[in-house]
């Protein structure tokens, strides 16, 4: 076995090489790194003590076939997902094998991501199963009791209208995320004007800030502001969270735009632009500010709905403001309005007056 610990040490995997007694004859560096310690010559049982990985082994030195052990919570003091493969090595006269190799793997991640896409699946299927058992009703209804009422006719296509509508709006957010994150490690390099991102997203929310009789404070932006960035993203990001000021600020909030030039931002590394829309409403409980990023969180379920709100808006904009390098919060605090940050990486001017995208080391 010497000369097999170097090439086990080399494997990025923990590796335990087990004789014919169970006892531990070696442990690759991975291996010792996972148990905290050598566990070269102790009893098998004492370094990991989970049934499955025990009955594997046992039936493998019988001299059956390689073995399996899966999701396994605990492997020594490591607690996580593990997947644990018992193989024979060797061969003693009976046929049995002379050693067997146990091969960890660490699935926790693998795990979180099966647990994240499953949640996704249950939330779309939710989301779109509510609104499809509405429009349902109606069409049995219009068909029915209500085929020969002009009034209620009219009504029932209103609200049949409005549930189709809800449903075109969360499967063009669950597209533009889906964009989003397929291009989220491509951060964009373009040159585009703070400016227009501002006045674009301002002119598509007119309409919803005249029916909810709110008021924009429209900021003065410097002509010259610019960030490296994909322009069309960026609108999208602005318009997300003045929508989210005017339906939530309440009937006649004042939402205010404002755009600075930040000299050094610290987490960013560098000049950085500052877009920031607050709004005078009733403010979030702090205990849900962690998790409105989320997709599908909502702090008032029955209210969001109610304003079409789909639970992806602030999720889309955290993936474009990631894929640009840059930085998003979002402050609150009951009765004291909220307010929404965005930090993005300042487009810089070189000493010949050519324009440049920030430095590549902040990827």
């Amino acid at each position: 076995m010497g000369r097999s610990a170097p090439l086990l040490d080399a494997l990025p995997v923990p590796v335990l090489v087990v004789a014919g007694d169970q006892r531990v004859q070696l442990a690759n560096r991975a291996a010792r790194e996972l148990l905290a310690r050598d566990p070269a010559g102790r009893p098998l049982v004492t370094v990991v003590r989970h049934p499955a990985v025990l009955d594997a082994v046992e039936a493998v030195l019988a001299g059956g076939a390689s073995r399996h052990a899966r999701q396994i919570p605990r492997f020594g003091p490591a607690e996580g997902a593990f997947d644990v493969h018992v193989a024979p090595a060797g061969a003693e006269a009976d046929g049995r094998p002379g050693a067997i190799i146990l091969t960890v793997e660490e699935v926790s991640a693998r795990e979180v991501a099966a647990r994240i896409r499953r949640d996704f699946v249950a939330n779309v299927s939710h989301e779109l199963r509510t609104p499809l058992t509405s429009l349902l009703g109606f069409i049995d209804t219009l068909r029915g009791p209500a085929q020969d009422d002009p009034a209620a006719r009219a009504r029932f296509l209103d609200t049949m209208r409005d549930e189709a509508e809800r449903m075109r709006r969360l499967v063009e957010d669950l597209m533009s995320l889906s964009r989003v994150e397929e291009n989220e490690r491509r951060r964009p390099d373009a040159r585009v004007s703070v400016a227009e991102v501002v006045t674009a997203a301002i002119a598509a929310l007119d309409p919803l800030a005249a029916e909810r009789n709110a008021r924009l404070e429209r900021p003065d932006v410097d002509g010259g502001l610019a960030v490296a960035g994909d322009h069309d993203q960026l609108v999208q990001v602005v318009i997300n969270l003045l929508e989210n000021a005017i339906k939530y600020g309440g009937r006649g909030a004042v939402v205010r735009i404002a755009v600075s030039a930040l000299p050094h931002e610290p987490a960013l590394r560098g000049p950085a632009v500052r877009i920031e829309v607050a709004d005078d409403g009733p403010g979030i409980d702090p205990v849900h500010l962690p998790r409105l990023t989320e997709r599908f969180y909502r702090v008032d379920t029955h209210r969001s709905r109610a304003l079409g709100g789909t639970g992806l808006g602030l999720a889309i904009v955290k993936h474009i403001v990631g894929r640009h390098r840059g930085r998003f919060r979002i402050d609150s605090a009951p009765g004291q309005g909220t307010r929404a940050i965005v930090d993005l990486p300042a487009w810089e001017v070189g000493a010949q007056g050519h324009g440049k995208p920030p430095p590549r080391a902040l990827s």
